[in-house]
């Protein structure tokens, strides 16, 4: 009888030992649910009374960057944006005919996008270049205003 009892309680205890508890993965690229966005209030100009507010709601998405090697899979965009180091990228693909297929559609849509090679080994689809960081921040900011569908839009360096 001994036995049965001993042979229970260890067995509970096996049984509570093993209680685990989910928790929500934490990565540095996903948002806070319960985090609003920031809103502030800018003063009207002069000549309208000055109780009225404008309300500006900031919910800018950073902007991802990423430094690599890159070559140009086509002469001519080597020719017309070697000397630019900040790229803009819209599409990364692993297969070189996935990456010409999103051109294609890019170029329906009225960009004109070009591939480079990038030494991971993936096919960035690039819609525009710039030499200076600021102008090309700006773009990505344009471009995610402009075509939410393009939201994931980022940076990359040249090196």
């Amino acid at each position: 009888m001994k036995r049965i009892i001993f042979l229970f309680i260890l067995a509970v205890f096996a049984f509570a030992a093993c209680k685990t508890t989910k928790q929500a993965a934490q990565s540095e690229y996903t948002t806070d649910p319960t985090v609003q966005p920031k809103v502030f209030s800018v003063p009207a100009s002069g000549t309208e009374t000055a109780t009225k507010t404008v309300e500006k709601v900031v919910d800018e998405k950073p902007i991802a960057i990423r430094r690599e090697q890159v070559t140009f899979t086509q002469q001519e965009d080597r020719s017309k944006n070697e000397s630019n180091t900040f790229f803009v990228i819209i599409g990364s693909f692993s297969q070189l005919d996935n990456a010409k297929n999103y051109r294609g559609t890019l170029l329906n849509e009225g960009f004109t996008p070009i591939i480079l090679h990038s030494e991971t080994g993936y096919y960035r689809v690039c819609v525009d270049s710039f030499k200076n960081e600021n102008e090309a921040r700006g773009r990505v900011t344009k471009l995610r205003q402009t075509f939410p569908k393009y939201s994931d839009v980022w940076l990359l360096i040249k090196e």
